[in-house]
């Protein structure tokens, strides 16, 4: 919520109810106004932890702390660029809210508006997280007709299921790779799309070899290491690779409209919510997200 703005803040005020975010949207520069891409160039993802001026404005007994992808939603005041910040309706439930500037919005949105999955296809989704299940979601909602989930823990299998999953693999019960795994549930063709949801290097190739030949398109979501290795011959054989942020959702023209699926209960958002604790408690939430049955820990401020 917003507590106070500056003179030149024009489009929110006091009261308001916001989403920070770590994108921007101009509506106006070379990128917007594409249709190919939802990084804005006047707003652009910040990873320096600094305001745009190069200060910060947090501190914690006189040492300067940093502003984490310009949202620092851990903290109990902060201050934001209004240009990363969406007013939203203020009947979405708040924990819902929380769940919906990353995670599971980065993955629903790169089936939903990255990709755009088409009707009848087959997907893949690698790691059933947040994000992951919000790409199982997305492809659902986009009219896939097989969505195969893949991961180590059994339990997200019924979640999964919540979610729109057809199919479930857990890995660690063969002794095969997972590309032949999927294929094997697909005739031996693969899938039309695969999301690799977890950053895991080795499984990006994974993604890629459970594509179909010439044509299957893999999409990194998670966050990996600066340099992986690709299998050449995969790609030179036609399939494609993309990488993804914020699954290609544009802050003011698409995040409004997931808010409104979500107060008219179209998306399942709040099967996310396993647990909660108090800020107080936060290292009690880093110990919760261990356990195999929890998804997403809501740290009441």
């Amino acid at each position: 919520m917003v507590e106070s703005v500056g003179e030149k803040v024009e489009k929110l005020k006091a009261g308001d109810v916001v989403i920070p975010t770590y994108v921007g949207e101009c509506k106006a520069c070379e990128n917007c106004t594409s249709g190919k891409t939802n990084l804005c160039e006047t707003y652009p993802m910040s990873l320096t932890g600094t305001m745009a001026d190069g200060t910060s404005r947090m501190s914690v007994r006189g040492e300067r702390l940093y502003h984490s992808f310009t949202c620092s939603t851990w903290s109990e005041y902060t201050v934001v660029n209004a240009a990363y910040v969406l007013k939203i309706d203020p009947r979405i439930a708040l924990s819902h809210a929380s769940f919906i500037s990353c995670g599971y919005t980065t993955g629903f949105g790169a089936a939903w508006k990255e990709t755009k999955v088409e009707k009848g296809s087959a997907v893949a989704v690698l790691g059933l997280g947040a994000v992951g299940l919000g790409v199982v979601e997305g492809a659902r909602a986009r009219g896939a007709a097989r969505v195969i989930g893949i991961d180590k823990n059994e339990k997200r299998s019924e979640k999964a299921k919540v979610f729109g999953a057809t199919d479930f693999i857990n890995p660690t019960n063969y002794d095969k790779s997972i590309s032949e795994l999927i294929k094997d549930l697909t005739e031996g063709k693969g899938v039309d799309y695969a999301f690799e949801c977890t950053g895991a290097p080795n499984l990006l190739n994974e993604a890629l070899e459970s594509t179909k030949l010439g044509k299957g398109v893999t999409v990194a979501i998670g966050a990996a290491k600066p340099t992986v290795q690709i299998n050449f011959l995969s790609l030179l054989c036609g399939r494609g690779m993309k990488g993804s942020i914020f699954g290609g959702i544009k802050p003011q023209s698409d995040l409004p409209v997931i808010v409104d699926k979500c107060i008219n209960k179209e998306l399942q958002v709040g099967e996310l919510l396993t647990h909660e604790v108090t800020l107080e408690d936060l290292n009690k939430g880093f110990e919760l997200v261990k356990q195999q049955n929890c998804l997403k820990v809501l740290i009441k401020i």
